[in-house]
């Protein structure tokens, strides 16, 4: 079966020193397709891969991403609930969804 050519649109945000690994810019507009390759709705964990691979342009993607995951003290909110409530990485987005990442640690 061939994927669908469906695009979720999706406002994706950065905050609490995050903004720094993606070109300083706190938020942005992406397009993705609705469907992995295999006809399975894309999720948040698809975003986090597509975010380190196309968006992040700074080389210290262990500072988002650690062992194939989202880094502990990252909060992320989903249309401002938190993702926990949602199923974390196994959420199906949805066009027009807004997802929030938050850095929780911050030096001092």
């Amino acid at each position: 079966m061939a994927a669908s050519t469906e695009q979720l649109s999706l406002a994706v945000e950065f905050s609490g020193g995050l903004e720094m690994l993606f070109s300083d810019q706190r938020l942005h507009s992406l397009a993705l397709r609705a469907q992995s390759e295999d006809g399975q709705p894309t999720t948040i964990a698809a975003l986090i891969d597509h975010l380190c691979e196309n968006v992040m342009n700074d080389t210290r993607k262990e500072l988002f991403v650690l062992d194939g995951h989202l880094r502990p003290g990252i909060l992320v909110l989903i249309n401002d609930a938190d993702w926990e409530l949602e199923g974390e990485e196994a959420y199906e987005l949805k066009s027009g969804d807004n997802i929030l990442f938050v850095s929780t640690l911050h030096g001092g």
